[in-house]
């Protein structure tokens, strides 16, 4: 893994996002990512899947200048924005990686590599016949918990109650997994994790939920 250069974009999408030192370069190789040489340090990973416009990761990355932060988004034109942010705010300790985070998580992430993992509002793929899209699967969270350091936290928040049963079910339902209280990830008083759509949902009076677990030995 090595940060995408400028020589690398085209002319289109750096005119409008300039992403240079902060989006990944995926090959498509099975290489497992280097943290410390691609930080320049060995302090804890944090992970965010699916961190959008980058509202959580900025915001927690500004706070925690001790520890490094990778998201991953799917969506291109997201992720540009947010690592177009991210080199604007200044952040060395935050990189992008557009690509689907259930294969980067196979290929790419070593054993006991990332301290904490931040999974907001995933898409909850309402319709029954749609349900076999979520990402978050028996198999998705093995996956999870392989590359989770002992001690280190799994987080999720979801404001679909269908959906947030079933990540209940499949998560506390993997060996090594136990619960614990939702630690505090957002400086502003009654959030949970600062997201633009936490913010909107609390807006509308709408309910999040939200579950947090730990690796244990």
């Amino acid at each position: 893994m090595r940060t995408e250069t400028p020589k690398r974009l085209s002319h289109s999408r750096r005119s409008r996002w300039n992403t240079a030192g902060v989006t990944l370069e995926v090959l498509p190789t099975a290489q497992r990512v280097n943290f410390a040489q691609l930080f320049g340090n060995s302090r804890p990973v944090e992970l965010e899947i699916g961190c959008g416009k980058g509202t959580f990761i900025l915001s927690r990355a500004a706070a925690r200048s001790d520890l490094n932060f990778l998201g991953i988004e799917w969506a291109r034109s997201y992720c540009e924005y947010a690592a177009d942010r991210v080199r604007r705010a200044g952040l060395a300790n935050v990189r992008m990686a557009c690509v689907d985070a259930t294969v980067f998580v196979h290929n790419h992430l070593a054993d006991e590599s990332i301290w904490r993992l931040h999974v907001y509002f995933p898409d909850p793929w309402p319709k029954r016949r749609h349900f076999r899209r979520r990402s978050m699967t028996l198999a998705f969270v093995k996956e999870l918990r392989r590359i989770l350091k002992p001690g280190g936290q799994l987080l999720v928040v979801t404001d679909h109650l269908n959906y947030f049963h079933q990540i209940r079910r499949v998560v506390l339902g993997t060996s090594g997994l136990a619960s614990v209280s939702f630690p505090k990830v957002s400086s502003v008083a009654g959030e949970l994790t600062g997201t633009n759509f936490e913010r909107k949902y609390i807006a509308e009076g709408r309910p999040v939920f939200s579950l947090a677990v730990l690796k244990h030995q």
